[in-house]
């Protein structure tokens, strides 16, 4: 028999993922939204971590593939490609990470139309199998999730553009056994962006505004549909302000609003037959609940009313400073309720950017004790293929 249920992994990194200092929380109010593909959650890219997981509504980068693909169809290049790396919960382990390979291409006579895609792989480091007889591995697993998508955006007006995305995502925890085959989903993204030039004193500002909503898609089984999971599907809203402050110098601030649209799972409520009757009658209703209803569920379903549901929304702040277009400093911070995860941090970093190729670096800071997300860097690297052409001319 084996010591260690791998079913229970993903599960495992989910509670990892979300939780920061849980020794003040009461357990019956602690109740984090729980999804299979957690990784699917996790910003990849180095510009929108500086910022505190921000990126809805912030202009248009290689990356906008996973913040909203909408804004392609604004973005000053004609294609672009860029690659990112997360080292993930260092203070835990040692081999585990997050790679995302993105690019967009602008199509069109106006090129006010855009094809993007990306490529999302998240490893879990190798994993030893036991048994209850012995300490000694027998085997290792090696766990991973991944996801491979592709957007069409296109403006709609000189002011506003939509997009549709495509996915496909794939979780496999490395036991292929009988009991437990990898889990596979097909999902869809709608998005949203709209850029708005103001005057404000003597200055020409941009005011941003988007949406994205993220993960529209089949749930997932690890066990042949016996028991099925909601993978994170997700509203983001945001909001930005671009401020010149000279010919040289810019300052944008931004402001993201995003919550899981995911039921809740059911809780027991006591130990009588018919609490316990009640409570298997919820978790069978769950299980066999489809997406779309979970979707609608998720407005009203928390426990305690409107003042939970309210805190289901995560919030996060952003700043970036740019100067001439080359160096940027950023700045951000997450907010999460302590009883729905409780991720609150600090994050930072800067970038430089040349004709050819952009370098991002980003860096989290944790404000609640003993959060195994503190200290987490990401690195991004893009290319402008314009810049690249232009080389060779």
């Amino acid at each position: 028999m084996k010591r260690i249920n791998i079913t229970h992994i993903t599960a495992c990194f989910l509670l990892i993922l979300s939780s920061g200092s849980l020794g003040a929380q009461e357990k019956d109010r602690f109740s984090p939204i729980n999804t299979a593909v957690p990784s699917l959650s996790i910003a990849p890219d180095a510009r929108g971590g500086a910022m505190g997981d921000n990126g809805v509504a912030s202009g248009a980068d290689i990356a906008s593939q996973y913040w909203n693909p909408a804004k392609y169809a604004f973005h000053y290049s004609n294609a672009g490609i860029g690659l990112s790396y997360t080292p993930w919960l260092r203070r835990l382990v040692n081999d585990v990470a997050l790679a995302y390979l993105s690019g967009f291409y602008k199509i069109g006579n106006n090129d006010n139309q855009a094809i993007s895609a990306s490529l999302r792989y998240f490893t879990l480091g190798e994993i030893p199998e036991t048994t209850l007889e012995s300490a000694i591995p027998y085997n290792y697993l090696n766990p991973y999730e991944m996801a491979i998508d592709a957007s069409y955006s296109r403006k709609l007006s000189e002011l506003y553009s939509m997009a549709v995305s495509l996915r496909y995502i794939r979780s496999d925890m490395g036991d292929q056994s009988d009991e437990m085959t990898p889990g596979n989903s097909f999902a869809a993204d709608v998005s949203g962006y709209l850029e708005k030039y103001l005057i404000v004193g003597n200055s020409e500002s941009l005011w941003t505004l988007g949406f994205h909503v993220s993960n529209i898609g089949t749930k997932i089984s690890y066990d042949g549909g016996s028991t099925n999971q909601f993978i994170p599907t997700m509203l983001k809203i945001g909001t930005g302000f671009l401020y010149p402050l000279d010919d040289y110098n810019r300052l944008g601030v931004y402001v993201d609003l995003g919550k899981y649209l995911v039921p809740s799972i059911p809780k027991s409520r006591g130990n009588t037959e018919e609490e316990q009757e009640e409570y298997d009658r919820l978790k069978e209703e769950y299980n066999k609940m489809s997406f779309m209803t979970g979707i609608f569920k998720s407005f009203s379903d928390a426990p305690g009313g409107l003042n939970e549901e309210l805190s289901e929304i995560n919030v996060s702040i952003g700043a970036e400073y740019s100067y001439n277009e080359q160096f940027f400093l950023r700045g951000g911070y997450y907010y999460e309720n302590p009883n729905k995860g409780n991720r609150q941090y600090f994050s930072m970093g800067a970038g430089f950017r040349m004709n050819v190729f952009q370098l991002d670096a980003a860096y989290l800071i944790s404000t609640v004790p003993n959060n195994p997300l503190d200290q987490t860097l990401r690195f991004s690297l893009s290319f402008d293929m314009d810049g690249i052409k232009n080389l060779f001319r």
